[in-house]
């Protein structure tokens, strides 16, 4: 017998698929829908564009009373993403009195990705209610605020990526620059590795 976040899983996946976000797939890589593989596309607009990460997303039976797990597979030089794990830092995913069982995976999804296509998803959201007269769910008007953490917009409070949040307050144009370099070089490279250059260089080649 499915669990209740088996259900809610089928549900928030039917949602993305419905909503089409421009930048965001997500998938489901186990039977249980409990491990998802997505891909989130850079801003237009911004220097990430045209960058694609990949990230897991590990849920467990708990959900959505608790939040999931996400982790970058391809892990951006970003103050708020962790250099070494790849795990996205952000209030509502650490802390579970910020969690909202109202959030779903299109919720996270966009925060990570863009307060305009989340701002988009609002206007949306609230033009269906004007008509139909259906209710205007909690997360919606959140989902703004949460998006305040996304790839080009980092909260430079409390980083957990030190050495990004100091470069972009000190020298942002350096900072977009690492970004790409660290884009342009093979899926083998180390970005242990090129942090330790940058650290030791403390620019480009």
């Amino acid at each position: 017998m499915h669990c209740r976040a088996y259900f809610l899983l089928e549900r928030d996946f039917q949602e993305l698929k419905e909503n089409n976000f421009k930048g965001i797939t997500a998938f489901p890589v186990s039977e249980d829908l409990m491990e998802w593989g997505a891909n989130i596309e850079g801003l237009q607009n911004t220097f990430w564009h045209g960058l694609f990460f990949q990230l897991t997303i590990h849920f467990t039976s708990q959900y959505n009373f608790v939040p999931p797990v996400v982790k970058f597979i391809t892990i951006p030089f970003h103050p708020n993403v962790d250099q070494n794990s790849g795990r996205v830092c952000i209030d509502f995913l650490d802390d579970p009195e910020k969690w909202n069982t109202n959030y779903t995976l299109s919720s996270i999804l966009l925060a990570l990705q863009s307060v305009r296509e989340a701002a988009a998803y609002i206007g949306r959201v609230r033009a269906n209610e004007s008509s139909t007269g259906m209710p205007f769910r909690t997360f919606f008007r959140e989902v703004e605020l949460m998006a305040l953490v996304m790839l080009s917009n980092p909260v430079l409070e409390n980083p957990v990526n030190l050495e990004a949040a100091q470069m972009l307050i000190k020298d942002e144009s350096l900072y977009k620059q690492i970004v790409l370099r660290l884009f342009s070089q093979p899926i083998q490279y180390q970005l242990k590795q090129s942090h330790l250059m940058i650290t030791t260089r403390h620019g480009l080649e």
